[in-house]
């Protein structure tokens, strides 16, 4: 059964889609949600050791505190508070870190930096992974044993303000609550106006124990403008006036005899040096954490902060309100807490924390006794029982003072060993649901590669020998030997795996699949090695001459996909793609020396191919100085494209090492700079409009016009940019209205192209009109993205745009370059683009503002589509670009979009799998969650773009065949 190239190319993509979502199924296995049975109970708790004798007694120690007031602000960055700038961002915070009844410490947050993640750490104590950021956007209850469950279960009355994400997850939990939506970024004042009005009436209330308040302002502003804005300083100040008040109120509450209380701020996250968050650089996981109470000794003058893990603050506030630590934590508790303790209750709440710790050693460890840090834990309780053994024959001397500080070090010790231990426990993996989808994937990529050289063709087709596959004895071999393995699996693994519970006739499909899919590949390695140098009837040399900038481009790919080995190349993989880009303008620069210097004195025939095609002209037609010009301009488009890249460069600082410096997007994003600014965004606009105009019709072009003015009044209106006539920056706006009118241009110029595009398949087989059709549509999406994009941004875009423009003017097309060449020329550039707009492996350079340009509030759907658009703009551009360009080329044949869609999932389907197969074999080592497992998330999202890329060459390869 004979297949065109871009059918079988856009199916393989598709397979492959599904083969690393069954590999993310194992990577990112759904948490295990804990039944009720299963959580910590009072009655569950160990006996207090006592050696020679049966243990004493299950005595807890009383309550540390009586009330807990929580002030949560998201993005709280540590240096916010007790950096250089600390007495001038909250003073009054900053007073009492100095010289108050304070704890203050630097809490590391684990990554994924995301607000649910955090809120499950400090809640559970567990370190989530990274499918909790993509669950961040729909929070389901949590089940598992948590702190708040606790409370709750102890009878302690809870009360909550601030972000829903709480509420969702923890339903019925507290007696009154009031959330506020934590993704509508661009509202930064009203969401903690909803938290503050109703401080004064609880504050006076008698009614509660807990209080908990989530503040998302500063959050929003890092966002929308970077840590750095003018607007930081003002909320930190509102933040502090507002512990000011919850401290006066504390202190005016509190009653001669009864226990203290206890004000904690946190952050839940840092920010990063472009106000976003997610990754794991040192401003993103560093977070304040300032303890308050009468409890704790008075200061003196500013001490240097310790450091703690954050999902330490679990166990310390479950054993200070008396309440058992959540089963899944990891966190130790903080030792100054119970420092005004007896010492006798100092031990017992090291003891709880040990044994919590070990018994959750023991589930996820299998050899937990071969554990050094579990010996440490026994040693630890052995020495607690001799102290207690003393300690209750009324021994007072200096000895069993020393000896009691000896055993609560050992517990330190064996509770830091013992957190060490599961933290190399992360992720407890779907080992075959990983396997069985890597062996999916490189099945497919095997396919894809085996069946270029027919692909490739003249002809752009590929043979599938499926009837006889089917019928073959291999096939039903291998089916048996897989089904084999899957019971083998099944019935022997230790913990529940997901193709095991699936039915087993999605199993035997998926077994007849693979096994089709290795018969299918042995028939094209038997048939490539009995053709030996022919391929269908023409010998290789013919068929694969490569030129010079062939092996540029197939080494430069292969380079890049060996090199994404190392997590430096992944952390910087910027540097890669522009060293590459860089590269192929000098060789590109060298093949245009050759074509206009080394064949001058070819004939007239050859010297027309240099003139540009034209509609009213022939090529004979253009004058000689025309032509000369034409010349000129093709020789200056490499290095033109070279000073693009460079500018561009500096306009992002990406990767990790060197993201915190500054760039020139700071610069112009500054105050001071807003007049360049301004005048910088309208130019690029202007051009924007002239560059993509050219192949619209008239009412195409209005709409463009008038779209990328609605751009202007947009930024302008969010206060990025001004207009002249503008002298006060106090009318900024949402911008709302600005941005749905220019959606409104927007979805017309893409309905004007549909309707041409449809004209052109269904009414008339219309070349000239398919192809406005398509330029129609690309330019809605151009006009979009300019909305999407921030002001700094829209060079990125108009040099996008522009290289383009002449690449295809004056390289691609006068130089002949075939599909191939320009399709991986074109991926090249859209890999860069996308590191030139800002982004990264790293989730914290990840827009979210950019989801809600024209919403008054949280629409889920819209949002993401704007977010994934906005932030894989370079990529998409240039597919878009291929496509239109590689269906308006006249002189091509149908089969050349065939070429350019293989090619296309070639190039995706190579680093995809590679990644698979690395994150696979280096799996427990730590640095993958926080380089690793953004980068797998990114090859799966370009994996579907490519895909829907693909769907759109299929379509337009078969209007080309029947036009």
């Amino acid at each position: 059964m004979k297949v065109r190239s871009s059918v079988f190319a856009s199916l393989i993509l598709i397979l492959e889609v599904v083969g690393v979502a069954v590999f993310l199924r194992g990577f990112f296995p759904v948490p295990v949600k804990s039944s009720l049975s299963s959580k910590s109970r009072l009655a569950d708790l160990p006996l207090e050791p006592l050696t020679g004798s049966p243990p004493n007694s299950s005595r807890i120690p009383q309550p540390l505190f009586q009330r807990v007031v929580i002030m949560l602000v998201d993005a709280l960055r540590d240096d916010f508070v007790l950096g250089a700038n600390g007495r001038m961002n909250m003073p009054y915070t900053r007073h009492l870190v100095e010289k108050g009844s304070t704890l203050s410490f630097v809490a590391k947050a684990r990554p994924p930096t995301v607000t649910m993640p955090r809120i499950k750490a400090l809640t559970t104590g567990s370190i989530p992974g990274f499918i909790d950021v993509v669950m961040n956007l729909n929070s389901p209850a949590l089940l598992e044993d948590n702190i708040i469950w606790q409370a709750k279960t102890a009878g302690k009355k809870m009360i909550f303000y601030g972000d829903d994400t709480w509420i969702r997850l923890f339903p019925k939990h507290f007696m009154e609550y009031d959330g506020t939506t934590s993704f509508f970024v661009s509202d930064y004042t009203e969401v903690d106006n909803n938290v503050t009005r109703h401080l004064d009436s609880t504050l006076k209330r008698d009614d509660w124990d807990i209080l908990i308040l989530h503040y998302l302002g500063l959050d929003h502003i890092g966002h929308i403008s970077g840590p750095h804005s003018s607007l930081i300083q003002p909320k930190l100040l509102e933040m502090d006036d507002i512990l000011k008040k919850i401290h006066g109120a504390l202190i005016s509450k509190e009653a001669e005899g009864s226990l203290p209380y206890l004000l904690v701020l946190c952050g839940d996250h840092g920010m990063s040096e472009t106000g976003s968050h997610g990754g794991s650089s040192e401003p993103e996981v560093n977070t304040p954490l300032v303890l308050i109470s009468p409890a704790f000794k008075r200061k003196v003058g500013m001490e240097t902060p310790g450091e703690v893990e954050q999902v330490d603050l679990t166990p310390t506030l479950a054993l200070s309100l008396g309440l058992p630590i959540s089963q899944n934590s990891v966190g130790r508790v903080i030792p100054g807490v119970l420092e005004e303790s007896s010492l006798r209750d100092q031990l017992r709440f090291l003891h709880l924390n040990g044994h919590q710790l070990s018994c959750l050693l023991k589930d996820s460890i299998p050899d937990n006794q071969k554990e050094r840090s579990f010996e440490q834990y026994r040693v630890a309780e052995k020495a607690h029982g001799s102290w207690m053994k003393r300690y209750l024959e009324g021994n007072t001397s200096e000895v069993l003072t020393n000896m009691g500080k000896k055993v609560l070090k050992q517990y330190l010790d064996a509770l830091a060993a013992m957190n060490a231990a599961l933290s190399k426990q992360l992720g407890k993996y779907d080992m075959y649901s990983m396997i069985a989808g890597m062996v999916f994937v490189f099945q497919l990529l095997l396919v894809l590669l085996l069946a270029m050289p027919e692909a490739l063709s003249g002809a752009a087709t590929v043979d599938l020998p499926l009837i006889s596959t089917l019928l073959s004895l291999p096939f039903y071999l291998l089916c048996l030997l897989l089904a084999s393995i899957h019971v083998l699996v099944c019935t022997s693994a230790e913990s529940s795996c997901y193709f095991c519970n699936l039915s087993w006739g999605v199993v035997f499909a998926a077994i007849a699949f693979s096994s089709a899919t290795s018969c299918l590949l042995l028939s094209k390695i038997t048939r490539r090695l009995s053709l030996g140098p022919k391929i269908n009837g023409t010998s290789s040399s013919s068929e694969w001459s490569l030129s010079e900038l062939d092996v540029l481009l197939l080494a430069g790919t292969a380079g890049h996909t060996l090199s994404l080995a190392a997590s430096s190349f992944v952390e910087e993989e910027h540097q890669t793609w522009y060293f590459l880009l860089n590269t192929l303008c000098l060789a590109v620069f060298q093949d245009v020396c050759r074509k206009y210097f080394r064949e001058k004195s070819h004939s007239a025939a050859d010297e027309e191919d240099y003139i540009l095609p034209s509609k009213d002209c022939t090529p004979s037609g253009y004058p000689k100085a025309e032509i000369y010009s034409e010349k000129w301009l093709a020789l200056a488009t490499p290095p033109f494209t070279l000073l693009c890249c460079r500018l561009l460069r500096s306009l992002n600082q990406t990767g990790v090492q060197w993201a915190h410096l500054p760039d020139v997007g700071h610069w112009l994003n500054s105050s001071e700079h807003k007049v360049v600014l301004s005048l910088l965004a309208a130019f690029c606009l202007v051009l924007i409009y002239f560059l993509v105009q050219r192949r619209c019709s008239l009412v195409s072009k209005v709409a463009l016009a008038l779209g990328l003015l609605g751009v202007y009044s947009y930024r302008a209106a969010v206060g990025n940019v001004s207009f002249p006539w503008q002298r006060s920056v106090r009318n900024m706006s949402k911008g709302t209205v600005e941005a749905r009118f220019v959606y409104v241009f927007v979805l017309g110029i893409l309905f004007t192209g549909t309707k041409d595009l449809l004209r052109s398949q269904i009414i008339t087989a219309d070349s000239k009109l398919k192809n406005r059709g398509l330029w129609e549509i690309y330019s809605g999406l151009v006009l979009l993205v300019s909305l999407l994009f921030r002001a700094h941004n829209l060079p990125v875009l108009c040099c996008c745009l522009l290289v383009q423009t002449l690449m295809a003017q004056f390289i691609w097309k006068k130089l002949h370059y075939d599909a191939a060449q320009t399709t991986i020329m074109h991926y090249w550039f859209g890999q860069a683009f996308f590191f030139f707009q800002g982004n990264s492996n790293n989730i914290s350079t990840l827009d979210i503002s950019v989801g809600f340009v024209g919403l008054d509030s949280y629409v889920e759907a819209p949002a993401i589509f704007l977010t994934a658009l906005s932030t894989y703009a370079g990529p998409l551009l240039w597919a878009c670009h291929l496509v239109c360009y590689l269906s308006s080329e006249r002189d091509r044949s149908p089969v050349a979009i065939g070429h350019g869609c293989y090619c296309l999932a070639v190039l995706r389907s190579v680093p995809a799998a590679a990644y698979i197969v690395l994150v696979t074999v280096l799996r427990y080592h730590l640095f993958i969650w926080s380089v690793f497992s953004p980068k797998l998330l990114y090859e799966a999202m370009h994996l579907l773009l490519t895909a829907a890329v693909c769907l759109v060459f299929n379509a337009m390869e078969q209007s080309s065949r029947t036009s």
